[in-house]
C-alpha cells in the first residue's frame, strides 16, 4: 500500500514524497482513512510507528476547506510536554507547505503575549499543552467552541504526569459534535476509562501488542554498584566499550541526577549535553538541536525526552537509572531503532533494581539478557561492596558483630583483672586544715559506690556567707 489509497488530497500527497516518504506505517495506514471519514479513532502502538502523521496528514486535508476565526480554533491537539509539541508544529510546517494554514503553539516557557496574538489573528490549528491552554481559558483569551478535531496525544505520559483532569477539563470545553483521536502506547485502566467517556463508538487500531518493544532494538543489562561513583564509573565504560556507536540518549529518574552525570561526562572529555524540566525552554530545544545536528554525541536527559520525541538516527539508548514504572522503559528505548532501523538499549542495573526489571521484563513479554561477562561479575563481587551488608554491620570479613564480641571478650576480661584495684575514700581532713582542692573522678572511681548529693566536694558559692536584710520594728 502507498499514500496515494488512504484517499488524502493532492497537495498532502506533494508534500509527502517531497519528504521522502512512499509507503505508510501500520498505524497510517489504518487509522488515515477512518479519520478522513470523520470517525473517532483509539490508536494503539508503539512509540516510532508514525502516529504523528496518522493525525496530522488527515487534519490538513480536511482544513483545506474553510478558514478560522478570531480566538476559535478549528482544530486543537493536546501535547504533554512542550517537546512534542514544538516536534508537531515542525509536522504541520513541512506537510503543509502547500496549504495556508495558520498553526499556533501554546506552551509554557514563551511569552504570552506573542501567542495571544497568534490566537488573536485566528489559528486553523491550536497545538497546546494542558496547562496552558487552561490559562488562556481562564483568562477569557480563547473559545474552544469551534473546534472540529480534538486529538488527544500521548494520553498514557498525560496520566503519569497527572494531566487527566485537566483533559477533562478541556473536554467539556469542546463542542460535543466533535471528532476525537486518541492515541497511546498503553492502555491503562484510566486511560481505557477516558476513552469510554469521550470517544463515540471509536474505531480501535491497534498495529501492536499494548507496550510491546521493536525487534530491532538489542536490549542488555550491565550490572553496577550502587554508588554514584561507582554508576558513573559504570557508564563511562559502557560508553567506550559500545560497538558502532554514534551517538546516545542517557535516561536517568531524577532532575538533579541530569545536571551531575552531564559535567562527570563532560570533565572526562565526552561531549554531551542535557535535557531536564528546570531548563527554560530556549536551553531545552538548544540542547536538542545540538544532539539533532551532531553536536553532542550524548543527551543526558530525565523522562521529558522518552514520549514521542522523533530524534532520527539514535544508535544508543542508555538506562542510567532502571526507570521506576515499566511503561517508561518502553518509551525511552523507543527513541532509537526507529523507522526501521538498528539500535541497542543498555541498561545499568544495581542489585536494588531486581523489582523493577521484573517488571519491566513482564510487560514486555521477554526476558533482557545481561550482557557477556556480566551476570558473572555480579556473582563475583566481594562481600564489603555491597550496602545493605554494611548496614546490618559486617566487618571487612563479612562476619557478625556478635561473633566479633565473642572474641573481644576474653581480651576485656584480662584487662580488668591487670586493672589495679579501686581506691578506698580519703579520710576527712581536720577542721583546722584547709580544704582541699576539688578532684576529678579518674576512670579507676567508676566501680565505686554511687555518690550521695554533693558527695566530698561542696561548689564555693554554696560556702559563701549571706547577709540576711535587718527587719525594724514600726
Amino acid at each position: 500500500m502507498n499514500f496515494d489509497e488512504l484517499g488524502l488530497s493532492q497537495k498532502v500527497l506533494e508534500a509527502v514524497r517531497a519528504s521522502g516518504y512512499e509507503t505508510p506505517t501500520p498505524i497510517q495506514a489504518q487509522a488515515i482513512p477512518h479519520a478522513l471519514a470523520g470517525r473517532d479513532v483509539l490508536g494503539i502502538a508503539q512509540t516510532g510507528t508514525g502516529k504523528t502523521a496518522a493525525f496530522t496528514l488527515p487534519m490538513i486535508s480536511r482544513l483545506e476547506q474553510g478558514r478560522a476565526r478570531a480566538r476559535m480554533p478549528r482544530t486543537l491537539i493536546l501535547e504533554p510536554t512542550r517537546e512534542l509539541a514544538a516536534q508537531v508544529e515542525e509536522a504541520f510546517v513541512r506537510y503543509g507547505v502547500n496549504h495556508k494554514i495558520n498553526v499556533a503553539l501554546l506552551i509554557g516557557g514563551v511569552s504570552f503575549g506573542d501567542q495571544e496574538a497568534k490566537i488573536t489573528r485566528g489559528a486553523d490549528v491550536l497545538i497546546a499543552t494542558p496547562g496552558r491552554l487552561l490559562d488562556f481559558a481562564d483568562r477569557g483569551k480563547i473559545l474552544l467552541t469551534g473546534i472540529e478535531v480534538l486529538v488527544i496525544d500521548e494520553a498514557d505520559r498525560m496520566l503519569d504526569m497527572g494531566f487527566i483532569p485537566d483533559i477533562e477539563r478541556i473536554c467539556k470545553l469542546v463542542p460535543f459534535t466533535r471528532q476525537t483521536l486518541f492515541f497511546s502506547a498503553t492502555m491503562p485502566p484510566e486511560i481505557t476509562r477516558l476513552t469510554e467517556q469521550f470517544l463515540q463508538n471509536p474505531v480501535r487500531v491497534e498495529v501492536s501488542r499494548p507496550a510491546s518493544t521493536a525487534t530491532a532494538i538489542t536490549q542488555t543489562l550491565v550490572k553496577t554498584g550502587v554508588s554514584p561513583e561507582e554508576k558513573r564509573a559504570t557508564l563511562r565504560r559502557v560508553i567506550r566499550g559500545a560497538e558502532n556507536f554514534k551517538n546516545a540518549i542517557v535516561f536517568s529518574n531524577r532532575k538533579r541526577d541530569v545536571q551531575v552525570v552531564y559535567r562527570s561526562l563532560e570533565k572526562h572529555g565526552f561531549s554531551v549535553g542535557a535535557l531536564h524540566g528546570d531548563l527554560d525552554q530556549r536551553a531545552r530545544m538548544a540542547a536538542l538541536d545540538a544532539f539533532r545536528n551532531g553536536t553532542v554525541q550524548l543527551l543526558v536527559c530525565s523522562d521529558v525526552a522518552a514520549r514521542g520525541l522523533d530524534i532520527p538516527d539514535v544508535s544508543h539508548v542508555i538506562n542510567y537509572d532502571a526507570p521506576h514504572h515499566a511503561e517508561d522503559y518502553v518509551h525511552r528505548i523507543g527513541r532509537t531503532g526507529r523507522a526501521g532501523k538498528a539500535g541497542v538499549a543498555i541498561t545499568l542495573a544495581t542489585r536494588l533494581d531486581a523489582k523493577n526489571i521484573d517488571a519491566i521484563e513482564k510487560l514486555i513479554a521477554r526476558k533482557i539478557d545481561w550482557a557477556p561477562g556480566e551476570a558473572e561479575a555480579a556473582d563475583d563481587a566481594p562481600e564489603e561492596k555491597r550496602p545493605e551488608q554494611r548496614s546490618r554491620g559486617r566487618s571487612a570479613a563479612g562476619r557478625e558483630p556478635r561473633r566479633e564480641e565473642e572474641r573481644r571478650e576474653p581480651r576485656r576480661e584480662e584487662e580488668r583483672r591487670e586493672r589495679p584495684a579501686p581506691r578506698s575514700r580519703r579520710p576527712e581532713a581536720p577542721a583546722t586544715a584547709a580544704a582541699p582542692a576539688p578532684r576529678r573522678r579518674q576512670r579507676e572511681d567508676l566501680d565505686d559506690a554511687p555518690v550521695v548529693g554533693l558527695g566530698d566536694h561542696v561548689p564555693s558559692f554554696l560556702l559563701r556567707p549571706t547577709r540576711l536584710p535587718r527587719v525594724t520594728a514600726d
